[in-house]
């Protein structure tokens, strides 16, 4: 079939285009990108209504020099190409460790010593910490003078070094160094397995609570609040506070007069207890907070039964939650493991287990967030409904009246203007799907901003805090088997988004997790995450960290 030469107008231009009625109409935008720099996806070519990518063009009964109108802007994005400020360097031609800094480079795995996959998972875990990592790499340990113990055994030290050493490689890294150094500070990691002769299998949580620890005593960093003090890493990012109360059980003693005791108490992790009603992890969280004890009464000169129940005061940023799934058999002189399925979520909303004073701080922040969510994802659905249906967006050339969807009332306006006899006639201008989604965007970020202000100022100035009572999945620490003393561990951790080398900014990330079994890593879907649930001797969870969900600034930008 014959070309035919048709005249598209656009900001006041004619361009001349021979239009191929065997082609689409996803080709023939492209020849308009060509002549006037406005992409595909931002043109809005009104043609018996806007015209579909799909449509074949030999359908719109096109006739010579048929004039034709196209609406649109180019991106911002679209600017000239310029030539690299410094040389292009291939994958090829890059050491190790530049490599391995590259976008998509496989991170490092940990090489097994002899059932040291509890140590492996842990350190792989921990590393999902960017601030811990920041922190690591200024850290020096105090001479030997100071402490009496070697700076080469500094455990703290040695978790820098090897964080320093993985993130050079994407190769396993042999951690020698740090496993040696932490068998000496703490030798129940160097006990010998009765049955095989080697290295026994150790607990995780163990591990990754003694290495927090000496981490806690270490590692500081300055205060945001006072420049001129430190404090602990771990204190600042992953200690939060209870505010507990102490009642006993009898009501005779409370009926003598005996009151409550209220006390303040620091943790590094929730306890998700497991029993026979557990079925989701708010169910054991809720479980930990509630605690029974033994302890003498002085008003009734005798022990009696006290119940501590916890709230929380103070959430950090990064919070650990232990699924308790161990405990002492006697018949059998192990630790056996609690198989019951427990569900968790990829987002945890913690409000409901905080003390009244840190809930209403947080719930408006709270509902605000959701409150923004909700409006991206309307923008987005109503943007992905106009590019599958654009034509339904506009009235066509007849002006006929029908009736347009809610999303799309600010598609056309009447204008008024004065015909040669004096009349008012009414015109109609349309908005291009920029000025919608322009318009839109300005609505979600003032929205953002909004949420900014509602942040509690006390919680502002704490950067290592919670201020939303929301938080993300970041790292999982899995288990596999019948008992602590013997398994499998591995760790699940998500992905970070690169960071894009032209803006300095961080991409979206794609929702996938890394798999860390050792030295093997591989990419999995989220999806692999929900069956970590639990019910056998499959994986299971043991420890979650979760990190407080991004707020916006001021500016209603995310950091």
């Amino acid at each position: 079939m014959a070309s035919i030469t048709v005249v598209v107008k656009h900001q006041g231009q004619k361009y001349e285009v021979e239009v191929d009625p065997d082609t689409t109409g996803e080709v023939f935008k492209f020849q308009l990108y060509s002549l006037t720099g406005v992409e595909p996806e931002r043109q809005k070519v009104l043609l018996k209504g806007v015209l579909k990518d799909d449509t074949v063009m030999s359908t719109l009964g096109l006739k010579p020099n048929q004039n034709i109108m196209m609406l649109g802007t180019p991106s911002k994005d679209g600017k000239d190409l310029v030539r690299p400020s410094e040389p292009i360097k291939f994958v090829e031609d890059m050491t190790e460790a530049e490599a391995a800094k590259q976008e998509g480079a496989l991170p490092a795995g940990l090489s097994n010593l002899g059932n040291t996959c509890y140590l492996n998972s842990t350190l792989q875990t921990l590393r999902a910490i960017p601030e811990l990592q920041t922190a690591l790499s200024t850290y020096e340990p105090p001479s030997r003078q100071a402490t009496g113990t070697l700076p080469q055994l500094d455990l703290t030290r040695q978790l820098r070094d090897t964080y320093k050493s993985m993130s050079e490689t994407q190769n396993a890294y042999v951690p020698h160094t740090f496993l040696a150094s932490l068998r000496d500070l703490y030798p129940q990691f160097a006990e010998r397995s009765r049955t095989s002769g080697g290295f026994a299998q150790q607990d995780a949580e163990e591990a990754w609570s003694q290495i927090l620890s000496q981490v806690r005593q270490k590692l500081r960093v300055k205060d945001a609040s006072d420049a001129t003090s430190d404090t602990s890493f771990i204190e600042k990012y992953m200690s939060g506070e209870f505010t507990s109360e102490l009642v006993c059980d009898e009501a005779a003693a409370r009926e003598g007069g005996e009151s409550a005791v209220t006390s303040k108490d620091t943790f590094l992790k929730l306890n998700c207890h497991i029993d026979g009603a557990t079925n989701h992890l708010r169910d054991g969280i809720a479980n930990g907070l509630a605690e029974g004890l033994e302890k003498r009464s002085e008003v009734l000169g005798r022990d009696a039964q006290y119940t501590k129940t916890s709230k929380i005061s103070r959430l950090p940023k990064y919070l650990t939650v232990h699924f308790v799934r161990f405990f002492w058999k006697r018949e059998t002189q192990k630790k056996a493991k609690i198989m019951r399925k427990v569900t968790f979520p990829h987002e945890l909303d913690v409000v409901e287990f905080c003390d009244d004073k840190l809930k209403k701080a947080l719930i408006p922040v709270r509902d605000k967030v959701r409150e923004v969510r909700k409006e991206e994802e309307d923008v987005e659905r109503a943007r992905k409904r106009r590019k599958r249906n654009g034509d339904d967006d506009v009235p066509e050339a007849s002006n006929s009246k029908k009736d347009t969807k809610k999303d799309d009332k600010k598609e056309t306006k009447k204008e008024a203007g004065t015909s040669a006899d004096g009349d008012v006639e009414m015109t109609e201008t349309y908005k291009t799907d920029a000025e919608i989604d322009a318009e839109r965007a300005a609505q979600v970020l003032a929205m953002k901003k909004e949420l900014n202000a509602l942040i509690d100022p006390d919680l502002a100035k704490d950067d290592g805090a919670n201020q939303s009572g929301l938080y993300e999945l970041r790292g999982v620490v899995t288990h596999q088997g019948a008992s602590a003393d013997s398994g499998h561990y591995t760790a699940y951790v998500k992905k970070t988004a690169p960071v894009d080398a032209k803006t300095g900014k961080r991409k979206e990330e794609d929702g996938k997790w890394w798999w860390f079994n050792d030295d093997k890593v591989s990419e999995v879907t989220a999806d692999k995450i929900d069956g970590l649930a639990g019910g056998g001797e499959s994986h299971s969870a043991l420890i979650l960290l979760y990190r407080a969900i991004p707020l916006p600034t001021a500016e209603g930008t995310m950091e």
